[in-house]
């Protein structure tokens, strides 16, 4: 199938995804430009077709915004996915950005786990909290059912740093997606 929408309403956001794993237009719109910005370079970079629209009560701030995409764009990467079987499964990339270095690994097991390193230089990227950055992954990787480890290994700008990071999931998880055999990677013979 490798193709998913969905859609979330409650009474701080409504968010809607169709995400295609291999490949078409990227549109997005959160109301939060930084991270509208990293969601298209998370698409771009895993070449997925994503199209986000998600309305939220920004006027508190983009917390529930963040977390509630993160929490639907997994469960459409949960959904593309099936049993998970014929794909590659683990995935890992290193991205530079400028000064920036970060790391991504992701392991689509059905056992969501998150490990997550990460210091930011500043703590407001436009109208985005640089902390909201661990928010999404975590919310993300429960909700696809996978393992992702993400570390910014160093630099001193959170623009680079945050933009590094989401571009290396973006990598990690397009070679986990892609087809690779007939059955799920596992010696139990399923995930």
């Amino acid at each position: 199938m490798r193709f998913s929408e969905q859609n979330r309403v409650t009474k701080e956001t409504n968010c809607s995804v169709r995400l295609d794993l291999d490949g078409g237009k990227t549109e997005i719109s959160t109301g939060v430009g930084f991270f509208d910005h990293m969601l298209n370079s998370f698409a771009v970079h895993g070449g997925f077709g994503l199209k986000i629209k998600t309305s939220g009560d920004l006027n508190v701030d983009g917390h529930h915004t963040v977390e509630d995409t993160g929490i639907v764009l997994g469960k459409a990467f949960a959904e593309a996915l099936g049993d998970r079987s014929g794909i590659a499964r683990f995935g890992s990339f290193y991205v530079p950005m400028d000064e920036a270095l970060a790391f991504a690994a992701v392991d689509i097991s059905g056992r969501p786990f998150v490990v997550f390193h990460a210091e930011f230089c500043q703590e407001r990227i436009g109208d985005y909290d640089s902390c909201l950055t661990e928010e999404f992954f975590r919310a993300f990787a429960v909700h696809a059912g996978i393992t992702l480890h993400g570390s910014v290994k160093y630099g001193n700008n959170a623009h680079h740093q945050t933009e590094a990071l989401y571009k290396a999931v973006g990598h990690a998880m397009r070679i986990a997606v892609a087809p690779a055999g007939n059955g799920p990677l596992s010696t139990k013979g399923l995930l």
